[in-house]
């Protein structure tokens, strides 16, 4: 996994500044739409073809993704097509998304929960998550049954983690000790 981010950095960055001139937001969700398709085993042996040419595979990967591109997302895809590096894609995606996030002063956070969380709830947890990491936050919620109950906070490196299942392990520790 390393080696995929070491590859991803150069291009992000270099992503991220054309794209800083322009609107972050519209080529954000663009480079999103690309990242999804990318993420298909099938496209990636097709595009990893020696026979298949580039212009086939950017129309195929325009064409899978069902949308209009910027002409500098574009070229972006052209190049990553050309340097072979269409696997690195959604880590591309993936650091262009922190260092626009960085610009803009806000950071993702995945929250996983062991249950649904409502949009007022949400909307409570985030104003204490904003307070507690001192960063305005973009969240972003995923299911995690085997919780138990509580939640568990991902921004970038920190993690809180106040679930069930985190407290009874170490009840356990503590118990075995």
């Amino acid at each position: 996994m390393a080696e995929i981010a070491t590859i991803a950095r150069p291009y992000a960055e270099a992503l991220f500044q054309v794209a800083k001139s322009q609107d972050l937001t519209s080529w954000g969700q663009q480079l999103d739409a690309l990242a999804q398709v990318a993420q298909d085993a099938d496209l990636r042996q097709f595009a990893d073809h020696p026979k298949a040419q580039v212009e086939q595979v950017v129309a195929v990967v325009t064409a899978a993704a069902k949308q209009d591109f910027a002409s500098g997302v574009q070229n972006f895809l052209r190049a990553i097509v050309e340097n072979g590096r269409l696997a690195a894609l959604p880590e591309i995606v993936a650091q262009y998304h922190v260092l626009a996030n960085a610009a803009s002063g806000v950071s993702d956070a995945q929250i996983f929960s062991a249950y649904e969380i409502s949009d007022a709830q949400l909307a409570d947890l985030k104003a204490s998550l904003e307070k507690r990491f001192g960063r305005k936050l973009e969240a972003h919620v995923q299911l995690e049954p085997g919780l138990i109950g509580g939640v568990r906070v991902v921004v970038g490196d920190e993690v809180l983690d106040t679930s069930v299942k985190a407290r009874l392990e170490r009840m356990k520790v503590a118990l075995t000790a």
